[in-house]
């Protein structure tokens, strides 16, 4: 899996560079730093062993013709989560699902979304151990453990620390697909056959599900990715109700504004989502957003964050319109963004 970057052009292309080295300064540092005392709690207060003992029965493999992935007990009553690409093979919408105690049966992929890349897989057993979903994403330095069956090797355990929060990463294949975005970033090993297993955190609570990782031959060293557990109970509540997900899209690239950033730039603000990119024909352009806007409220609740801004567009369908406040040049403005169903 290799990627590459997306061409810019303009006044985004110089935002876009100034920021992402900037970025990549002051995450390296305080990820050094929090690793640090990451590691600390890892040999000291955290038990590892203890979080994989409780969290191992809720693991499970998936095998989906000739691919192999991983999932993640759900719900006691038969429901798993685990991506959509690990069973997109599946044969008649049927896969089958091995247990952490030994236990191996059929299962029914009930619904699945590419772009989230979620899918929920029901098997006929009950008194499952379900998985706790923490939504609340991680901190940037904190422990993380996956677990899943690399290459078919059954809940394989790896640690490390969460090394970076709303990531993304081009579609990959050249088919023209999605981006993942808003990916957890980790350098706990993530391998073939990891994919919709758990990546949890220091009590054991889910925080994401295993999404992807680049390989050695790229030139990458320990660089995983994970979908925020947010995303995937949002998803899996829709997939449950209705079969299909919906997502809103204003079509905008952001990153969160701190003060160093903000003061390299000249904002007058130093906390807010501050627009990278936006999409050409996305409801962000037609409603007037640049790049260099500062967005700080959605439908009148503060955005201090890309997190917060990705939070309040999952509480909204397409179709919706909201009310975004932005600063520009030193201006307070509002505009009007009609959101859409994300184009596939």
């Amino acid at each position: 899996m290799e990627f590459g970057p997306h061409a810019r052009h303009g006044r985004a292309a110089e935002l876009l560079v100034c920021l992402l080295a900037l970025i990549s300064f002051l995450v390296a540092g305080a990820s050094g730093q929090a690793g640090a005392a990451s590691g600390a709690v890892a040999a000291g207060s955290v038990d590892v062993p203890d979080i994989v003992s409780r969290v191992e029965p809720s693991v499970v493999t998936i095998i989906a013709g000739s691919e192999l992935g991983s999932g993640v007990v759900y719900r006691q009553d038969g429901v798993i989560v685990t991506n959509q690409h690990v069973v997109a093979s599946a044969s008649n919408g049927s896969v089958q699902v091995a247990f952490a105690d030994g236990r191996r049966m059929a299962g029914d992929v009930q619904a699945a979304d590419e772009i989230s890349d979620i899918a929920v897989v029901r098997v006929d057993r009950t008194r499952l151990p379900a998985a706790t979903f923490r939504q609340q994403l991680p901190r940037v330095g904190e422990l993380a453990v996956v677990i899943g069956s690399p290459l078919g090797l059954e809940n394989s355990v790896t640690a490390g620390i969460v090394s970076g929060l709303n990531r993304i990463l081009p579609a990959s294949g050249g088919g023209g697909g999605s981006p993942a975005v808003d990916l957890i970033q980790t350098d706990a090993a993530i391998s073939p056959g990891n994919s919709g297993g758990a990546l949890l955190d220091g009590q054991g609570r889910v925080v994401g599900i295993s999404e992807a990782y680049v390989p050695p031959q790229s030139g990458a060293v320990s660089l995983g990715f994970a979908i925020p557990s947010a995303t995937v109970v949002d998803a899996v509540r829709q997939l449950l109700a209705t079969g299909k997900v919906r997502h809103a899209f204003v079509g905008v690239q952001l990153t969160t504004l701190q003060p160093q950033i903000a003061a390299t730039l000249g904002l007058d603000v130093d906390s807010g989502a501050l627009v990278l990119d936006v999409t050409d024909n996305s409801p962000g352009q037609k409603a007037g957003l640049r790049p260099g806007d500062v967005i700080l409220s959605f439908d009148g609740k503060p955005v201090s964050s890309a997190e917060d801004f990705s939070a309040r567009l999952r509480a909204v369908a397409p179709g919706d319109t909201v009310a975004l406040g932005i600063d520009r040049d030193g201006n307070n403005r509002q505009i009007q963004v009609t959101v859409t169903d994300q184009p596939t």
